[in-house]
């Protein structure tokens, strides 16, 4: 049975019960910096722009923008995860404690680098500024035992402390088989809910409570062609069989999302704003930040499922990842 849904009721009082929830959010840190420049003139080396840089700025990026939007949501959020020793570090943990986030379990590892994605923004006062060339520097390899060991260890001090728990996966190596399994064991053991954002490996995650992902990852996650709704609802409650989950939470884009139950209920959500849409970058942060927040205050999966559509609603309207505040989304559903 389908459930249509779109209603703000309650939603606000959902939104004044995320305050102070105890949050850890395991996973790939990133570190998005953007490098702008003003275009000088073209190379005599080469058919390329000369840039004179004007600007550096370190946004939080991966699984650190989930730490920060739940910390901008009014969350009392943990983060852990495996850095290099370099400045991207230094500059993601000082984004992160201006938030009010606990780095503690941000560890430093003399064997890795900081995850790190580089965008180039060229412009000048004639010219609209846009991006021209990312550029990737990643760890692909899982951490070695040395490092898992000492993140083992720190969550081991974390995880009795949290109400709530992300893993946020984006295929870097840092949530290894021995920590996907001792969480998820954890969160089962405690009865604490736990969502999962997994890029590339989502079928790993067997006994997690919830699951996030976008239609094209599902897709591929179980291996179909999803083309119309009963493809999607085929999909759904078979990645929710096959991960043994209480809840699938599906984004599509301008269809907005879909949440499937354990109990066989299916609730389709409508995008909550079709104004234009800037930036799709870290909406799906936003969603999981949102839901694990109201789920771990003791809301229903829908009601949270609905408050997380209005904040990712936000989120795509701004330009880079970006945080959704509190007063943002009061603002929002009190419209």
């Amino acid at each position: 049975m389908i459930y249509m849904v779109n209603n703000k009721k309650n939603l606000l009082i959902v939104l004044n019960s995320l305050a102070n929830k105890r949050i850890i959010v395991i996973g790939d840190m990133v570190a998005d910096i953007y490098l702008h420049g003003t275009i000088e003139r073209i190379s005599r080396e080469a058919p390329v722009l000369v840039l004179q840089q004007a600007a550096q700025k370190i946004v939080a990026g991966g699984a650190a923008n989930v730490v920060n939007n739940i910390a901008t949501l009014s969350g009392n959020v943990a983060a852990a995860g495996i850095l290099g020793d370099d400045s991207a570090a230094a500059g993601l943990k000082k984004i992160l404690a201006d938030s009010n986030a606990d780095t503690d379990g941000l560890l430093t590892s003399a064997k890795r680098t900081t995850i790190t994605k580089t965008r180039i923004i060229a412009g000048g006062r004639a010219t609209v500024s846009q991006q021209v060339v990312r550029i990737d520097h990643d760890n692909n390899t899982p951490l070695d035992d040395f490092d898992e060991k000492l993140l083992l260890k720190k969550l081991q001090s974390l995880l009795p402390q949290s109400e709530g728990i992300v893993l946020s996966d984006y295929g870097s190596g840092t949530i290894t088989p021995a920590i996907r399994e001792f969480v998820i064991d954890y969160s089962r053991k405690y009865n604490i809910p736990c969502i999962v954002d997994s890029r590339y490996d989502i079928q790993a995650f067997i006994g997690v409570t919830y699951v996030k992902q976008n239609d094209a990852e599902l897709a591929s996650a179980v291996n179909m062609v999803i083309n119309t709704d009963a493809d999607l609802h085929k999909a759904g409650f078979l990645l929710l069989k096959k991960l043994n989950a209480k809840g699938v939470l599906v984004t599509c884009g301008e269809k907005g999302m879909v949440l499937f139950e354990a109990n066989g209920k299916v609730s389709n959500i409508p995008v909550s704003d079709k104004s234009e849409v800037y930036d799709v970058s870290g909406a799906g942060d936003t969603c999981v930040a949102t839901f694990i927040l109201a789920v771990a205050a003791g809301n229903t999966p829908l009601l949270a499922a609905e408050l997380s559509n209005y904040a990712a609603g936000i989120a795509v309207r701004k330009i880079g990842t970006a945080t959704v505040s509190t007063a943002e989304l009061k603002f929002i559903l009190e419209k």
